[in-house]
C-alpha cells in the first residue's frame, strides 16, 4: 500500500512508498545556517538515503537557499535551507517498455527540502517534484 500518488509532469504517476522526514537544523547546537552546514547537510542527507536504499539510485532536487538580512558570521553569510529534509522512496511501473509490466518495475530515492510536514500527492505535489525526469533516472527492477 502506497502512501500517495503523484501525477508527474510527463504523465507517469509514480507512488510514495516511504517517507522519512527531519528537522533541516535539528540537534545543530552551534552556529548558524550558512553554505557550509547546509551543503554538510545535503551530503548527510545523500549518504543516509544511499545507506537506507542501496539498490535504488537517489535523486537530489536541489534546495532553494535564503540568504535573509543578518549579520555575516566567521563562515559567511546566513544561509537557510526549508525547515524539513525528506528522503522518499517512490514507484513505478517499469521504464524500459521491453520489460513484462506484470514482473518489473522501477524505483527512485528522492531526497528534498521542504517548508512543511504535508505528503506529497497527486496534481497538488510541489511543482519541481511533479517534473523529476523519471524515465533517466529511476531504474527497473525484477519483482
Amino acid at each position: 500500500m502506497s502512501l500517495s500518488h503523484i501525477a508527474l509532469a510527463s504523465g507517469r504517476s509514480i507512488e510514495l512508498t516511504e517517507l522519512r522526514m527531519s528537522s533541516t537544523y535539528g540537534g545543530m547546537l552551534e552556529g548558524y545556517p550558512c553554505k557550509p552546514i547546509n551543503d554538510m547537510k545535503v551530503r548527510g542527507l545523500q549518504r543516509q538515503a544511499e545507506h537506507r536504499f542501496p539498490s535504488t539510485p537517489v535523486h537530489l532536487v536541489h534546495p532553494p537557499r535564503e540568504y535573509p538580512d543578518q549579520t555575516a558570521g566567521a563562515f559567511g553569510p546566513v544561509e537557510v535551507l526549508p525547515s524539513v529534509a525528506c528522503i522518499g522512496a517512490f514507484r513505478s511501473t517499469a521504464v524500459a517498455p521491453e520489460l513484462d509490466p506484470v514482473l518489473h518495475r522501477s524505483a527512485l530515492t528522492v531526497i528534498r527540502f521542504q517548508t512543511g510536514l504535508d505528503v506529497p500527492s497527486g496534481k497538488d505535489a510541489d511543482p519541481v517534484l511533479r517534473s523529476i525526469r523519471w524515465e533517466e533516472l529511476a531504474q527497473d527492477y525484477e519483482l
